[in-house]
C-alpha cells in the first residue's frame, strides 16, 4: 500500500463502491442520478476485485459498498470478501431492507467490518411514506439490532428535512438505544432527487435553527459515549463545506457500470469526460482523467475565492451547487455569502420551504401515494 498516489496527489482516503443502483425504497432526497444505470451494465464481482486490489494499491483505505441497495446484487457476500481480501476496511451503507440476518452474518464472516443505515423518522408511518416502502422502518430497526448483536459498528444515519425535522432529537435518541456507536446527522443536501423535490423538503430557517439547538443538547447530554456529526443545510450557510474534501482530492466513487467520479453528484455536470475502470487503470483515471482534473486545485477558482484565505479550507465548495443555483459549475459556491449568488440560494430557500401539499417524485412518479397494504411497487431499472 502507498502512501501518496502517483503524481503528488494525495492517497484518496475512500472508495464509494456503487454496486447497482437496484433497491427497494424511493426515497425522494435520493442520491441516484436521474438516468439510473440498470443490472445489466453492472460491474462483474470480477471487476470489483481488480477494482479495489487497484484501490489498495492507490492508498485507499476504506471501501463503501453502496447503492442502490447493495444487497440486491446476489454475489455481495463475494465483493464484500474481495474488498476485504484487498485490505480495506469495509463498509456496508444498506437501506435495511433486503438484508435478512443469515445474509449479514455471511457478510461478517466475509470480513464485513462496518454497517451504516439510514433511517427517515421515529414514527413508523411517516419513515415508510418518506421511504415509500410499507415496512421499512421495522425492517430498519430489526437489522440494526441484528448489527449489534453481531458485535459490528453501528453507524446511523439521520437524514433530515422539513418532514422529520422537529423530530430530530428523537431521532438521534432512537439511533443510540438501538446501539449505533455513531450518528450521523444529514440535512439534505440538493443534488439529483433532493433538487427535484426541493419544495416538498426544505425546511425553514427557524425550524433548522430549533433543530441544531435540540441537537447541541443532545450532544451535550451523550458527550464522550457516542460520535454525533452534522452537516448544515448550504442554503441556511454563510460559507460553503469543504465537499469531499477538495474536487478529486480525497474520495473517488465507482458507478454500477464502472465510470469513476469525483464525487456523487458529479454527472449532473455537462461536458465533463469520465473514464471507466473497464477502459483504464484506477490510478490512472485518479491521476490523469479529464473529470478528476477539471476543478482539482484553485487555477480554475474565479474571485473571490482565488484570493480568499478559506480556498484551502473550503476548496471552493461545491461544484454541483453552483451549477444547479447558478448555472456554472465553476461560479462560486452560492452558499457562500461573498458569492454573487448567495441571495438568489436564500430567496429559493424562504420560497421552497414555505411551499405546500407539494407531492415527493421518484423515477418518474409520485412515491407519496401510501395506501396498498403490502410494499409500493417501485420499477427495478
Amino acid at each position: 500500500m502507498t502512501d501518496a498516489a502517483p503524481n503528488g496527489l494525495p492517497a484518496p482516503l475512500g472508495i464509494l463502491a456503487e454496486l447497482t443502483h437496484r433497491c427497494p425504497l424511493a426515497c425522494p432526497y435520493c442520491s441516484n442520478p436521474l438516468e439510473l444505470e440498470g443490472r445489466q451494465a453492472e460491474l462483474d464481482a470480477v471487476t470489483w476485485a481488480r477494482v479495489f486490489r487497484e484501490a489498495a494499491a492507490l492508498g485507499v483505505l476504506q471501501a463503501h459498498l453502496s447503492g442502490g441497495e447493495p444487497a440486491s446484487r446476489r454475489d455481495i457476500v463475494e465483493i464484500t470478501a474481495a474488498a476485504r481480501g484487498a485490505g480495506l476496511y469495509t463498509n456496508l451503507i444498506t437501506s435495511g431492507v433486503g438484508v435478512p440476518g443469515a445474509l449479514l452474518q455471511r457478510l461478517r464472516d466475509a470480513g464485513l467490518d462496518h454497517v451504516q443505515v439510514s433511517i427517515q423518522d421515529v414514527e413508523p408511518e411517516s419513515a415508510d411514506r418518506i421511504a415509500g416502502y410499507r415496512g421499512a422502518f421495522a425492517r430498519k430497526q430489526e437489522l440494526a439490532r441484528q448489527v449489534v448483536a453481531l458485535g459490528m459498528p453501528l453507524t446511523v444515519n439521520v437524514v433530515v428535512h422539513r418532514a422529520n425535522i422537529a423530530r430530530i432529537r428523537e431521532m438521534v435518541e432512537s439511533a443510540i438505544a438501538l446501539g449505533a456507536g455513531r450518528v450521523e446527522i444529514a440535512h439534505v443536501q440538493y443534488y439529483g432527487w433532493a433538487l427535484r423535490n426541493r419544495a416538498a423538503l426544505m425546511p425553514t430557517r427557524e425550524q433548522v435553527r430549533t433543530a441544531m439547538a435540540a441537537l447541541d443538547e443532545v450532544r451535550a447530554a451523550h458527550e464522550g459515549r457516542i460520535t454525533i456529526d452534522a452537516v448544515v443545510p448550504d442554503y441556511y450557510a454563510r460559507r460553503p463545506k469543504p465537499c469531499m474534501g477538495g474536487w478529486g482530492m480525497r474520495s473517488l466513487n465507482v458507478t454500477p457500470s464502472g465510470k469513476v467520479l469525483p464525487c456523487h453528484a458529479a454527472e449532473t455536470i455537462p461536458g465533463l469526460e469520465f473514464w471507466r475502470v473497464t477502459d483504464h487503470a484506477l490510478a490512472d483515471i485518479w491521476r490523469s482523467s479529464p473529470a478528476f482534473q477539471a476543478f482539482r486545485g484553485e487555477a480554475w477558482m474565479p474571485e473571490p475565492c482565488r484570493s480568499c484565505e478559506r480556498r484551502a479550507i473550503d476548496f471552493g465548495g461545491c461544484r454541483c451547487q453552483a451549477l444547479a443555483i447558478a448555472g456554472d459549475a465553476a461560479a462560486t459556491d452560492p452558499a457562500c455569502e461573498l458569492s454573487p449568488f448567495h441571495a438568489r440560494m436564500r430567496a429559493l430557500a424562504e420560497e421552497d420551504a414555505v411551499a405546500e401539499d407539494v407531492p415527493y417524485a421518484y423515477r418518474g412518479r409520485e412515491a407519496v401515494r401510501f395506501e396498498a397494504e403490502a410494499p409500493i411497487p417501485i420499477p427495478v431499472p
